[in-house]
């Protein structure tokens, strides 16, 4: 599924509250509570996953001593908005929340996520991608969520365009150019790809591939480092394969880009493990015609690949029943059963790696013409860099599509070496303005 990001949630952050200071409550502290003490449990659930409660109806048959209600939310940022506010007044908050992880920082900051690591969900490392398990653990022992699913992003391309140039698919970024270019020069209204200044986490995505982290902390203090070398490469890139004109510039999800997708015009895609719900739903006639291979890399050597978008299961501090809720939260993502009827539910992509392996036996209808689909999302999600976010995220990402759309109109590649660092400085000013300690 994709994930929209809107401003406002961050100005609800107490401003002296510090990621670094590991905040959160602890499982088992006194506050925390424990499982009922042998008596029946309920807990409240808020998430957006669409045919969640038929899972959870799993859970309930089967554990009637800790019963579990989905409130339903609309979308990432409403429900975190409402969530801090709940922390704020001190009630109100859910037992769980489903938490994206780009937005986990933000929620740490302002103390409303309680450490898992003393509780069932502590043993659950080994489930997960390294860097998937960096992302609800921020680098430190404290466990804030459990993963739930995640989208290692891959190359989606139109597998009969391909053959009929006689063109191998690209496996590293020098290919990539060089195959944009003989499909633009073949036609010049096809495009291998576009560059979509309106979708940060896309570009979020490309710069995590290469090696970059936006965000770091030291000691009490933050650090923002989009204005190093590996996004400052990624901007290069694509600012030159733009100027040059050999891919296309328009943002994706618009009319434009759907007729694309649906004519061939557009012939390839660098998308997450979704893609093929986009896909089937804006280019249904073209089913069977496409295919997916990893990323092209910048080192072959050294395989990786970036994260756009994902979830967590998160515990708030607000919650009674600490241990229980964890238990469910671990149940609902590790446990074979719960992650197939994930999938068959809710269309998600696992994050638990033995869980996606044996759910998704067979390729998505739309490739049915590639029966190996899922090995490689699979070999993808096990490549995916780490990368740190911070409790400003939404800036980050409405500066970027500030200054990328400038970029991208002016189509000069050193706008969008400047629009790099233009983010590093809008980033930079919020979290001081927001009393946050940056170094």
């Amino acid at each position: 599924m994709r994930y929209s990001f809107r401003a406002g949630a961050a100005a609800i952050i107490t401003a002296a509250a510090l990621l670094a200071t590991g905040c959160s409550t602890p499982a088992n502290s006194p506050e925390a509570g424990g499982s009922g003490g042998g008596k029946s449990v309920e807990l409240t659930y808020w998430a957006w996953a669409p045919n969640l409660e038929k899972v959870i109806d799993i859970w309930n048959q089967k554990n009637p001593d800790i019963h579990v209600t989905v409130n339903k939310q609309d979308g990432g940022d409403p429900a975190v908005t409402k969530l801090l506010t709940a922390i704020k007044a001190g009630s109100g908050a859910p037992d769980l929340i489903q938490a994206e992880y780009q937005k986990i920082p933000t929620l740490v900051s302002a103390d409303a996520l309680a450490d898992l690591s003393g509780t069932a969900a502590g043993s659950t490392k080994d489930s997960f991608p390294a860097g998937v398990w960096d992302s609800v653990t921020l680098g430190g022992d404290a466990l804030y969520a459990v993963p739930q699913d995640t989208g290692p992003v891959v190359f989606y391309y139109r597998a009969d365009i391909f053959e009929g140039l006689g063109l191998s698919v690209p496996t590293t970024w020098d290919e990539y150019a060089a195959a944009a270019k003989t499909i633009h020069d073949a036609d010049p209204t096809q495009f291998l790809g576009t560059f979509s200044s309106n979708d940060a986490g896309w570009f979020t995505a490309m710069s995590q591939q290469a090696g970059a982290s936006w965000w770091g902390i030291d000691g009490d203090a933050w650090s923002v480092n989009i204005d190093k070398e590996p996004t400052q490469k990624v901007a290069n890139y694509w600012g030159g394969l733009v100027e040059s004109g050999v891919i296309d510039n328009q943002p994706m999800y618009t009319p434009a880009w759907n007729t694309g997708l649906n004519t061939g015009k557009q012939v390839g895609w660098l998308s997450a493990a979704w893609g093929p719900g986009v896909l089937s739903g804006n280019a249904e006639s073209t089913a069977g015609k496409w295919k997916v291979a990893p990323m092209p890399q910048w080192d072959a050597a050294k395989p990786a690949t970036g994260n756009w978008g994902g979830s967590s299961t998160a515990v708030t501090t607000q919650s009674k029943n600490v241990d229980a809720a964890a238990e469910f939260a671990t149940w609902l993502n590790t446990d074979p059963e719960a992650i197939k009827a994930l999938v068959a539910e809710t269309g998600i992509y696992p994050a638990d790696t033995a869980g996606a392996k044996s759910a998704l036996t067979e390729p998505p209808a739309f490739f049915s013409n590639q029966p190996d689909f899922y090995n490689v999302i699979a070999e993808a999600a096990a490549t995916v860099s780490n990368f740190t976010y911070g409790p400003n995220v939404n800036v980050a990402y409405s500066a970027y599509n500030d200054e990328f759309a400038k970029a991208a109109q002016s189509k000069k590649q050193s706008d969008f070496a400047k629009a790099v660092s233009n983010m590093q400085s809008i980033t930079t000013d919020d979290l001081k303005n927001s009393g946050f300690t940056v170094k």
